[in-house]
């Protein structure tokens, strides 16, 4: 992996930093720093707004196709986009979910009338998805879900309940992988359906959304109620009974080029911590300071794996799902950023146990730190558990012999 760059991928660096920097101003630059997991509450309507704009201006789906309203660039031109983006602080996106699963999903398996209908408006940022995957009883097993849907003349009416559903508060649609054949199990008879949340500027019939209240302070995960709600028969990707494929394929695009974005972002939250640990002396400290530039060098050594891994799938000689690669990914991050939590707690001492009090009776505000500290507990369990992580690796990639239910 040569990561030199070309004349073309500095002038492009060139490009996208100067137009970061003359956008980020007056009203979008009062957005800087705001939003990302476990702080999504911020601004949203604004963030909303400054991702149209980024659209409007053709930063958006990057990577798709052009025959797609794409701007198909190179593996790495996409990197340099995502790591100039998180250095300039920029507004965290509220199109994730969108752009880099559900657009590339409908790119490769759905069908031309589905990709009119959804990728033009996903690019231009004009409607926002949830995923509906997660389940009280599945979790990160996704061959357990329970939700069923059945065809009803020209639509399929949805039953079941959905959990920790990233932004359905907002989103418009949802990708739902419902059991659409009776008496099927496991991976088998499940359907990728597309379900409208809201039509109108109102829920959609059949559907209620209740937000989970966290201890950071927002909201930003559901559960959703589907109680015969309904969607038109034509929106299942794929095969009826055949979407296991599907939502494996879309799990293939969640660890992306995007996700390195989020080594910069990881890269100035160190660099706070620091900061920190010089101000009030536990730098000091042989262990903090040990431990400290542990995270500094584990980090330098995620990027590399990161863009080592994208090179491979890029070439096909690796895939996310079967290669491992995305699995040792989320592994690592997630268990760095939660160990980049506890390090600031203990740099922060005491201070670290106390909050501010809000404007609100009974509400408290947390500063960076601390909501780095409890939002990171998060980062091993949902987008996939270490558990699930380690099986996929254990069986999948390793050859093992499967977990025994119940053990």
């Amino acid at each position: 992996m040569d990561l030199t760059e070309s004349a073309e991928d500095a002038a492009f660096r060139a490009e996208v930093r100067a137009w970061l920097e003359d956008n980020l101003a007056g009203e979008w630059g009062a957005l800087r720093g705001l939003g990302g997991p476990g702080r999504e509450h911020e601004a949203h309507d604004e963030r909303h707004e400054w991702n149209r704009h980024l659209a409007a201006h053709g930063w958006t789906a990057l990577g798709w196709p052009e025959e797609h309203g794409g701007r198909g660039l190179s593996l790495w031109q996409q990197v340099i986009f995502h790591e100039e983006y998180a250095r300039a602080d920029a507004p965290a996106g509220v199109n994730h979910l969108g752009e880099t699963l559900l657009g590339p999903t409908l790119i490769a398996f759905g069908t031309p009338e589905q990709q009119q209908r959804f990728l033009p408006r996903i690019r231009a940022v004009d409607e926002l998805w949830a995923q509906g995957y997660s389940e009280p009883g599945a979790g990160s097993d996704l061959a357990a879900v329970q939700t069923k849907a059945r065809l009803d003349g020209g639509q399929w009416v949805i039953d079941g309940q959905k959990v920790w559903t990233s932004m359905a508060h907002v989103s418009d649609w949802c990708f739902v992988v419902a059991r659409t054949e009776t008496g099927s199990s496991r991976h088998h008879g499940l359907s990728f359906l597309l379900v409208p949340l809201r039509q109108n500027g109102e829920p959609a019939p059949g559907v209620e959304i209740r937000p989970i209240e966290q201890l950071t302070g927002g909201s930003e995960f559901n559960e959703v109620f589907f109680t015969g709600a309904r969607t038109a028969a034509d929106l299942v990707v794929g095969e009826p009974g055949r979407g296991w494929g599907v939502a494996m394929g879309l799990l293939g695009f969640e660890r992306g080029v995007s996700t390195l974005g989020q080594t910069v972002g990881f890269t100035r939250e160190l660099d706070g911590v620091v900061a920190r640990a010089r101000e009030n002396g536990s730098i000091d400290d042989p262990l903090v300071r040990d431990r400290l530039a542990a995270l500094k060098v584990e980090l330098s050594a995620i990027r590399s794996f990161a863009l080592r891994s994208l090179a491979l799938v890029e070439g096909g000689q690796d895939s996310a799902a079967g290669g491992g690669a995305g699995s040792i990914f989320k592994l690592a991050w997630a268990r760095w950023h939660r160990r980049l939590g506890e390090v600031a707690m203990d740099v922060a001492g005491a201070e670290g146990l106390l909050t501010r009090s809000a404007s609100t009776p009974g509400d408290y505000d947390l500063d960076e730190h601390q909501r780095l500290f409890l939002f990171s507990r998060a980062d091993t369990i949902y987008g996939g558990s270490d558990e699930i992580q380690l099986n996929i690796l254990a069986e999948r990639v390793l050859g093992l012999p499967r977990e025994p239910k119940g053990a």
